[in-house]
């Protein structure tokens, strides 16, 4: 009598390929390239290099972005913190104190440990990312300030305001510089407010013509 062969189970149904969440992995990619712009600058950062960070195909990055130029351009963006877009009445000081806050990187969304307008500065060299940078500090921060101020040179105040608080950015992010580097925000914000208050001011300062 012959042994009886054992009858094999059911297969189990196959399974379904694990479908991608392209939310996610777009948002990882936009991480990644936050993260290597902020370091690297813009020629120095790839789309394979973003890719790699994030263990995907580099056609993904031109599915979701369209193109390294657009994929750098939201990267970098950001949005005015509410000191910018609060109510037309809030005193200049206060709105440059938050501001300056912002550039000594205490509170605003960062690209590493930048802020977004210096990590643009580093490629400044490019047109296209003068013109985002121009665009974002001209349009936005210096024209709600010119709004805020009277006087025909309103618009050279304001810019004068903006030169002040970006180059303080300059200043300890990239020179590195050794006293400007070091001082906490409570420090320039004291000495920093009463440059902004001259400059608020629809009047000669005294010593002036």
């Amino acid at each position: 009598m012959s042994e009886a062969t054992a009858q094999p189970g059911p297969v189990p149904p196959p399974r379904a390929p694990k479908r991608r969440d392209k939310a996610a992995t777009r948002a990882a990619l936009l991480d990644a390239a936050r993260r290597r712009f902020g370091s690297q600058g813009y020629d120095g950062t790839g789309v394979r290099d973003i890719a790699g960070e994030v263990g995907v195909d580099p056609a993904l990055v031109f599915r979701y972005f369209g193109s390294k130029e657009k994929l750098y351009a939201e990267a970098v963006h950001f949005n005015a913190p509410k000191a910018v877009t609060g109510g037309p009445h809030r005193p200049i000081t206060h709105i440059t104190n938050d501001l300056l806050r912002s550039v000594l990187s205490c509170d605003q969304q960062q690209i590493g440990d930048e802020h977004p307008l210096l990590v643009m500065l580093r490629s400044a060299g490019r047109a296209e990312v003068r013109e985002q940078l121009r665009a974002q500090v001209c349009s936005g921060y210096v024209q709600n300030l010119t709004q805020r101020l009277e006087g025909e040179d309103a618009a050279l105040r304001a810019e004068l305001m903006g030169a002040l608080l970006l180059g303080i950015g300059v200043m300890r992010s990239i020179v590195e510089s050794p006293v400007l580097g070091k001082a906490s925000f409570e420090e320039t914000r004291v000495l920093v407010a009463r440059l902004i208050a001259h400059l608020a001011a629809d009047q000669p300062v005294r010593g002036t013509p």
